[in-house]
C-alpha cells in the first residue's frame, strides 16, 4: 500500500516573475514552488501560509485554489497537492528561506521563459502544471475547502 502525502504549494507572481525555491533532493538541486507537507492537525490553508513563510520569509495571503493534483512518482508514494494562488504582503526582491526549513537552500523570482528553459530542473511536473493552470485562470474559491476536524470529534468520542 502506498504512502499518501498531503501537500500544499503556492503560485506567487510579482511583476511578471514567479517565486520558486531551490530544494536539495536525492536527485540534486531542484526548483519548486514554496511547498510542503500538511502537518498533523493543521488546516490546509494554514499549511500553505506557513510553507511560504518558511521558504521565503514572506507573508502569503491565499486568494484562490488553483487545483488539487494527484501525483504518483513511484509505487510507494502518492501525493495529493493543493495548489493556491495568492499574494505576499512583504515582498522581498531577494527572498530567503528561514533557517529551520529543511531542504530549501534558496528562493528567488523567475520569469516564465527561464522556468520553461529549466524544465529539467523542476522538482516534478506539477511545478509547471500549477503555473500553466494559474496562467489559464483555473481557480476555485477557498470556500470549497472545509475543515471538519471539530465535527469529527462527535463521531470519535
Amino acid at each position: 500500500m502506498p504512502n499518501i502525502h498531503i501537500t500544499v504549494a503556492a503560485v506567487v507572481e510579482h511583476q511578471g516573475k514567479f517565486l520558486l525555491v531551490t530544494d536539495i533532493t536525492s536527485n540534486g538541486h531542484k526548483l519548486n514552488q514554496p511547498a510542503g507537507h500538511v502537518e498533523a492537525n493543521e488546516d490546509i490553508i494554514a499549511a500553505v501560509i506557513r510553507e511560504v513563510f518558511e521558504e521565503s520569509s514572506m507573508s502569503f495571503i491565499p486568494k484562490k485554489l488553483i487545483g488539487i493534483y494527484l501525483y504518483n512518482p513511484n509505487p510507494e508514494n502518492t501525493y495529493l497537492r493543493f495548489c493556491f494562488k495568492g499574494i505576499v504582503t512583504n515582498i522581498h526582491e531577494t527572498p530567503k528561506p528561514i533557517a529551520n526549513d529543511d531542504g530549501v537552500i534558496a528562493a528567488d523570482w523567475y520569469d516564465l521563459e527561464t522556468i520553461k528553459s529549466r524544465r529539467n530542473e523542476l522538482r516534478s511536473t506539477l511545478v509547471m502544471k500549477c503555473i500553466d493552470d494559474y496562467l489559464a485562470k483555473i481557480e476555485f474559491p477557498l470556500e470549497v475547502l472545509a475543515n471538519h476536524r471539530d465535527n469529527l470529534t462527535v463521531y470519535l468520542d
